[in-house]
Parts: structure tokens; C-alpha cells; sequence
């Protein structure tokens, strides 16, 4: 009874075994057929077919705001500042004083010096006298002459210096922030103040070197500022001469005017500098181009697969970039999940316009 209890006990094991193994082992064939079929259908992406339009061809650049003259106020001579004649933030105007430096004892050193003067050209008058007459030598003559073009120089030296004292504005424009005040000891270390001149600003900034060509003097360029929506213009003034070998860029200079005093110096300036229009130009979608170690690629969809097609992309804009080769008008551009696409993958393309 056993046994044959035993028998039955083996039969129903080998009977849903073999149930089991069959379940498992269709399961699987059909988890292929679905992965086969899955990797055979096609991909649904987005694309645009490529038409030529006409595009005004700028680069868009980083540049500095300087101003159009800039100078740091010093003195000259060491000295108390006995007097301070402009104000803080001001304009000034050309060869106006500015602060002047005590020269009491200039002052004095210039009276002794032209007191040595006049008694070295009294000497240098009776060697003369004496000369004609042979009673002195031509070298004592000489001597007497020598001592009187010293005398004159060292007169001329101390005038000089006191000039000095009066420091002048060098150009025409407004002061910043002083650090001095009267009785001030100054040396010509010390930093008085800062002259500007903003009627005028200089934008620079430098160009990859490949549109060196393409840039003449005199061309006009649009700027902004940071907090401002308003465009600016500026003429091209100065090109470099060479090319910088470290960064391969060529610097430009342009200047703007600023009469309304808007602009200031030492700001970033976004730079709009056209180089050219160009008619039936390629311009596509920065998300299709695909950066690889060799260049730039794209898809295109060919016969219902993506086709990989290398391109020559240049000037890029906020969205867009223009293409020089590797597409054509007529060709439809894929647009969207281009970093998951293969070669020769299937795919089905919605067209957007």
C-alpha cells in the first residue's frame, strides 16, 4: 500500500515538473520573439526638413568697457599739501590745478640759485674783458663760461620743480574719490585721486582667429550691458596687429560714445559683430548636432533609418547654428533623441514645421 502510494507521489512530481519546465521554457521563447520584435521597430522621433534662409552671419562676443582716457593723480615732489581745489566726483577741465604742495623752500633755493647766477655772468662778463686784452688765459675764459651755463641750469631745475607743486589736470574729464586733505605730508607714492574721462568709452575684445579676415576698421558693432535692455553701437577703431599665439585670438578695440554718462568703465560688455550675410545659408537646431572627438555629426532620416552624416558647423546663436557642409536643402534633420540613435537604425520621423 505503501509503494503504491509512494508511485503516485512520483508520477504527480514528474508530471508538474515537466508542466512547469514547459510554462518556463515558452515564457522565454516569448520574452525573445518580444525583445526581437522590439529592437526591429522602428524609433519615433521628431525632425525638420531643411530649408535655405538668408542669415546675417555675427558673432556673438565677450568684451571690456574701458574708459576712453584714465590716469592716476600724483605728485611730483614730496611736500604738505597746502591747498585742495576740486571736488570729489567732479568734472575738471583741462590744465586746471588740481592740489598744490608748499614750496616755501623751493622758493628759496630758487633765490640763491639766481643769486649765483647773476655773479656767475658778472665773472663770465669781465673774462671776456680780460681775454681781449691777454690778461687772462682763453681756459680761464672757458672756466668762467662753464660756471655760468651751471649756474643757469640749476635756476632752470628749481623751476622746474616748483612748477610741480601745482599739479594740473592732464585732460578733461571727472575726478573720483580723493585721499588726501590739506596739511597732508605728501610723497609721489601717495594716490590722490583717479582721472576719468567717459565721454567716450573703448570696448575691447578678441575674435577667434579664423574671422581675423573678415574684420575691417571702421565697422560698427552692437553692444549691451548687464541691467540695461537698451543696444548700443560702436565703431571699430583698432585692430591688433598679430594674433595672440597663446589663445589663437585677435583683439579689437572699438569706442562708443556716452554723452548721457549711462556707461561705465570697467563693465562687461556682450558684443554683436557682424561679419557678413550670407544667402541660401543651412541654419538647424543646436540639439541635433551630436560634439564627437573628430568634429560635429548629425541624423538624417534616409529610407525610413538614420543616416549619420558628419557637418562643418561654424557661427552658433542662442538656438541655432549654421552649417557649412555635410547638408543640404530637402534633407529631413533629426531633431530629437539623437544621442540614443544608431547608424542605420529604424526609426519614424514627425515632422515639425
Amino acid at each position: 500500500m505503501k509503494v503504491k502510494h509512494l508511485i503516485y507521489t512520483i508520477l504527480i512530481v514528474a508530471i508538474g515538473g515537466f508542466i512547469t519546465y514547459r510554462v518556463l521554457s515558452n515564457k522565454s521563447k516569448n520574452d525573445d520573439s518580444k525583445k526581437t520584435n522590439d529592437k526591429n521597430s522602428p524609433t519615433t522621433v521628431k525632425g525638420i526638413v531643411i530649408k535655405t534662409v538668408t542669415f546675417d552671419n555675427n558673432l556673438s562676443l565677450s568684451g571690456s568697457i574701458d574708459a576712453n582716457e584714465q590716469v592716476e593723480i600724483h605728485s611730483e615732489v614730496s611736500g604738505i599739501v597746502e591747498g585742495i581745489f576740486f571736488t570729489e566726483g567732479s568734472f575738471v577741465s583741462k590744465g586746471q590745478v588740481l592740489f598744490k604742495v608748499n614750496d616755501i623752500e623751493l622758493k628759496a633755493q630758487l633765490r640763491q640759485a639766481v643769486t649765483k647766477e647773476g655773479l656767475a655772468a658778472e665773472n663770465e662778463r669781465r673774462a671776456k674783458l680780460l681775454l681781449q686784452k691777454e690778461a687772462i688765459s682763453q681756459e680761464e675764459a672757458d672756466i668762467a663760461k662753464a660756471d655760468l651755463a651751471s649756474a643757469q641750469a640749476q635756476s632752470q631745475l628749481i623751476r622746474a620743480q616748483i612748477s610741480k607743486t601745482s599739479v594740473r589736470a592732464p585732460f578733461s574729464g571727472k575726478i573720483g574719490l580723493r585721499n588726501i586733505s590739506p596739511g597732508t605730508y605728501i610723497t609721489p607714492t601717495v594716490l590722490v585721486a583717479k582721472l576719468v574721462n567717459t565721454g567716450k568709452l573703448k570696448i575691447t575684445f578678441s575674435i577667434p582667429e579664423k574671422y581675423a579676415s573678415e574684420v575691417r576698421s571702421g565697422s560698427v558693432i552692437d553692444f549691451t550691458v548687464s541691467g540695461s535692455r537698451k543696444t548700443y553701437n560702436a565703431k571699430i577703431y583698432a585692430i591688433e596687429p598679430e594674433v595672440a599665439v597663446a589663445t589663437r585670438t585677435l583683439q579689437i578695440r572699438a569706442i562708443a560714445d556716452n554723452t548721457d554718462g549711462k556707461l561705465f568703465p570697467g563693465t562687461f560688455a556682450d558684443v554683436k559683430l557682424p561679419l557678413n550675410t550670407i544667402k541660401d545659408a543651412i541654419v538647424v537646431p543646436s540639439q541635433a548636432i551630436i560634439p564627437i572627438q573628430d568634429g560635429k555629426k548629425v541624423f538624417i532620416a534616409n529610407n525610413g533609418q538614420a543616416k549619420e552624416v558628419m557637418v562643418d558647423a561654424t557661427t552658433r546663436t542662442d538656438s541655432s547654428i549654421l552649417i557649412l557642409s555635410g547638408l543640404k536643402a530637402g534633407d529631413t534633420l533629426i531633431t530629437s533623441g539623437v544621442m540614443s540613435l544608431k547608424d542605420e537604425a529604424p526609426i519614424k520621423v514627425k515632422v515639425q514645421k
